[in-house]
């Protein structure tokens, strides 16, 4: 396996990166994967796929939630939770990751977690919005098998942990491919300075890549070689999800407005947002705890100033982590081999 193509001299963007260069370096974050990677019958049939999960924070997301939004680049995509993410602004479960027919089982697994840490859920209070993200794993995946179940979805949501997350080839992104190779899972992260009173905020990027065909990655602009066996592969229905946190006070509004440009950081490594992939953006601030009852007619939130310098780099950030955290999702992904033998090679980061 390669490493990260940073390590591979290739430096995207201006602002500096976290210490993981992870998701992870937001504090609290926490990322678990469950991957499949097996036989299912002596005919072809082949389970390669998994899920991931990402929680806000290590305590109770029901009962203490986040500030949330979501951002709709090209909407051929089945998620669930979107709609009451956008309208209230809070994010109250983990976002989970599956391949699109693996979104009912993940949902009720997730919705199984919640109940068993919640005895209010339904009760005493009211439902829960479960949130799940999917791409199309079908060339390396027999999806019609079904093979993700509840069970995978808790494991992954137990398995979540604040250290550097695993990328490439797993979890959820097992079967993915990105640009006609093998894709998945890719994380990065940013550092946004504000010198004149010394205050950070990280920017942290998660990616689920599954979108594009060979010509158009845009390789000579990294200055790596074109001269690899060129992919006649591209994915089914290519979807990407991509997943933005930040500790920068935000209002789901300004939230937005951040995430928005993630798409930026999507269009530079070749993508154009076609016609059949699902490009869904979700974001969240882990600065504001938000509990589920409170008692006070109003509540009050600290947020960033529109007009401060301090957004423009916020922005940027989101652009470059997106953008690197693609390009790691191809450079941390081994050669896969799945349903009907089906096998798709990892691309080879060569310098030109």
């Amino acid at each position: 396996m390669q490493g990260k193509v940073r390590q591979l001299g290739i430096e995207i963007g201006v602002l500096p990166v976290g210490q993981k260069n992870c998701i992870t370096d937001v504090e609290g974050v926490q990322v678990g994967h469950v991957t499949l990677d097996e036989p299912l019958d002596q005919n072809g049939a082949y389970a390669c796929t998994g899920v991931t999960a990402i929680l806000p924070h290590g305590g109770n997301v029901f009962q203490q939630k986040v500030t949330a939004a979501s951002y709709v680049l090209n909407g051929f995509g089945k998620t669930t939770g979107l709609v009451q993410v956008n309208e209230l602004g809070v994010l109250e479960s983990p976002i989970m990751l599956t391949n699109t027919f693996g979104v009912p089982a993940v949902t009720q697994g997730t919705l199984s977690y919640m109940l068993d840490r919640n005895e209010d859920i339904g009760l005493t209070t009211g439902t829960i919005n479960l949130v799940v993200g999917e791409c199309n794993d079908s060339y390396l995946n027999s999806i019609r098998a079904c093979s993700v179940t509840p069970a995978h979805a808790i494991e992954a949501i137990r398995q979540a942990s604040t250290k550097t997350a695993q990328e490439g080839a797993v979890g959820a992104g097992k079967g993915m491919m990105c640009f006609g190779y093998k894709g998945g899972i890719g994380s990065s992260s940013r550092i946004v300075k504000v010198e004149s009173n010394e205050v950070n905020y990280t920017v942290g990027c998660l990616v689920l890549s599954n979108f594009g065909q060979d010509r158009e990655f845009l390789a000579e602009y990294y200055k790596v070689s074109t001269m690899q066996n060129q992919s006649t592969l591209s994915p089914t229905d290519g979807s990407i999800i991509i997943v933005l946190a930040t500790d920068a006070p935000l209002s789901s509004r300004q939230l937005t407005r951040v995430i928005k440009r993630c798409g930026i950081g999507l269009g530079r490594t070749g993508s154009h947002f076609s016609h059949g992939s699902g490009d869904i953006v979700i974001g969240f601030t882990t600065a504001h705890c938000i509990p589920h009852t409170a008692d006070q007619l109003i509540e009050t939130r600290t947020q960033l100033r529109e007009d401060h310098p301090i957004m423009n780099q916020l922005f940027t950030a989101a652009a470059e982590a997106t953008e690197e955290a693609i390009l790691n999702s191809l450079s941390q992904a081994q050669t896969t081999t799945g349903r009907n033998g089906h096998t798709v090679q990892a691309y080879s980061f060569q310098q030109a």
